[in-house]
């Protein structure tokens, strides 16, 4: 994440929400149901934070979307 360590930290919401049963993540943002009732609430140190953990959320599911499905 780039700026300044002080600077505000901008929502990854995209209102584009729809859950993930499966993984308990918005399929859009990857946030958490609680990441995203508490985001106005957080300190912009808990913001980056919640964005750091969606970079890893994100490796994954991108590392799949390169591997074609085997039939």
């Amino acid at each position: 994440m780039s700026g300044t360590p002080d600077a505000p930290v901008p929502s990854p919401c995209t209102s584009v929400c729809k859950m993930d049963e499966r993984t308990g993540w918005c399929e859009s943002c990857l946030r958490t149901i609680d990441e995203i009732a508490r985001w106005s609430a957080l300190d912009e140190a808990a913001k980056r934070a919640v964005c750091a953990a969606l970079v890893l959320r994100r490796e994954p599911l991108a590392a799949q979307a390169q591997v074609p499905n085997a039939r």
